[in-house]
Formats: structure tokens, C-alpha cells, sequence
């Protein structure tokens, strides 16, 4: 049995470097959010310490199964309370380095999981 998957179509990050993410043909420099099907490039959020559920409704209004939000260069978290109102709702929310949640938003779409990579850059 010959198991090829088929090639990944929609928004597919191609890099993550020097503070900036390409998706496709387009770079971005500021706060942005992918989905497979969607950019919202007119985000702005907070530092993560200071996210609220507001700043992140553009991303759950994707209906995504897992959100991941790159923090910059370093980790960083959102607040506990945050954190729970998300995973409240049934979906996932996974923090890392904005590099690791580009790679990992790759993977995870290639699979087809309903995956929105919520970035922000320095």
C-alpha cells in the first residue's frame, strides 16, 4: 500500500526569521493570524502576560481545534484565566516561541487539523 499525502494548499508558512513570517508570497512584520484558509494581518495584541479573550476572538472565531500562539523570541504565557476560557470552549491553546508555533503550525495543518497559529512578532 502506497500512502501519499497530497500537497498542503491554503496559507503555508514558508519562513519565520529576523521578526518576520512568510506566508506564501507575502511577508509580515506585526502581530498576525493564519489559518489554513484566512491572514488577519491587522491584529494587535498585547504582550502575552496581558492577553485577554478579546485579543484572541479573531483567532476563535476560526473554529479552530488548537490555537498556538508564538510569543516572539522568547515564551511567554497568557494568563491562567485566559488560558481556561479558552480550553472551556473545547479548543486547545499551546504557547511557544513565535518559530516553533510557525513549524509546528505547518505539521499540524498538513494533517488537516482545524489549526490557527496566532504570532506575535517583535
Amino acid at each position: 500500500m502506497k500512502l501519499d499525502r497530497e500537497p498542503l494548499t491554503g496559507n503555508v508558512i514558508r519562513g519565520c526569521a529576523g521578526g518576520q513570517v512568510q506566508v506564501g508570497n507575502a511577508q509580515y512584520s506585526r502581530p498576525v493570524i493564519i489559518a489554513i484558509d484566512r491572514i488577519i494581518a491587522d491584529w494587535s495584541p498585547p504582550a502575552p502576560a496581558a492577553l485577554t479573550l478579546a485579543d484572541l476572538q479573531p483567532a476563535l472565531d476560526l473554529d479552530p481545534e488548537v490555537i498556538l500562539l508564538g510569543t516572539g523570541a522568547h515564551q511567554g504565557f497568557a494568563p491562567v484565566a485566559v488560558v481556561a476560557a479558552v480550553l472551556r470552549r473545547g479548543i486547545g491553546l499551546e504557547t511557544m516561541t513565535t518559530a516553533a508555533a510557525c513549524r509546528t503550525y505547518n505539521v499540524l495543518a498538513s494533517e488537516s487539523r482545524r489549526v490557527v497559529a496566532a504570532l506575535i512578532l517583535p
